[in-house]
């Protein structure tokens, strides 16, 4: 905005109306954005930032409306610039193909990682049998919505406020995560190194550069994002795939539904 007002004004001209002047500030944030090869979601923020400051300014709103706006963005996105992961909603349809990947033997345990408003963890919780779950979330409203959550619902899943890369994932049968692409490599390398064998994960859309990945069954379908699944095997690898233990659940779960 800044560098398109200079040079309109260096330039000696006069935009003839605010829109066009806009325009010209949208169009010069976008070719900003593009010549420092920032990600392609700042190229949409930057082109349409300054024509949404300039209706927020004619609606005449308090002051007390924008701190309110900004303490509840900051409550939900706490700590995005430094984990890249905003908040992402899955829904039922996801839900029910990562609960068929419960592990069903006795003492098992499953997390979510970046748990958000905890629908995915509850859900887990709520089928018969189901391990021990947790959700992970770092952002203060989402945590506490969730902790709000499932004491309402008398639910035994429990919800941890903290980073993920801080958490040990060893003890764990059952890895879930919808992060972001951003997120990917530096969580398969804490996998890699901390899954213990016959442990299996499971991330929602995004896979990881490099590696091989393999969907599960019914997801990447009409309104499914796909889901992809890794297991570690006795060798130490994380291999794409369930695995024949969870491949086994998944089925039988499948035939049953």
């Amino acid at each position: 905005m800044l560098l398109a007002g200079w040079l309109l004004v260096t330039l000696g001209l006069q935009p003839p109306s605010a829109w066009v002047g806009l325009a010209c500030q949208a169009l010069s944030g976008a070719l900003l954005s593009a010549w420092l090869r920032l990600p392609s979601w700042w190229l949409a923020i930057n082109a349409v930032f300054p024509a949404a400051l300039h209706g927020a300014v004619a609606l005449h709103w308090p002051p007390i409306v924008f701190l309110g706006a900004f303490v509840a963005l900051a409550l939900v996105y706490w700590t995005t610039f430094s984990t890249r992961v905003p908040l992402y909603a899955s829904g039922p349809a996801v839900w029910d193909l990562m609960a068929r990947c419960l592990p069903v033997r006795p003492g098992a345990r499953a997390i979510d990682l970046g748990s958000g408003l905890g629908g995915l963890a509850l859900h887990l919780a709520r089928q018969p049998g189901a391990p021990v779950v947790l959700g992970l979330e770092l952002a203060p409203l989402p945590w506490l919505w969730s902790r709000c959550r499932a004491r309402w619902q008398g639910s035994a899943c429990r919800f941890l406020r903290q980073d993920y890369r801080q958490h040990d994932l060893s003890p764990y049968d059952l890895v879930l995560a919808y992060l972001s692409p951003a997120a990917m490599p530096a969580l398969w390398q804490q996998l890699a190194a901390q899954l213990k064998p016959g442990a299996c994960f499971v991330s929602c859309e995004f896979a990881v550069p490099g590696q091989a990945a393999i969907a599960l069954p019914g997801s990447g379908l009409a309104g499914v994002p796909p889901l992809y699944v890794w297991h570690m095997g006795t060798d130490g690898v994380l291999a794409a795939g369930m695995g024949p233990d969870l491949t086994a659940v998944f089925w039988e779960k499948l035939s049953c539904s």
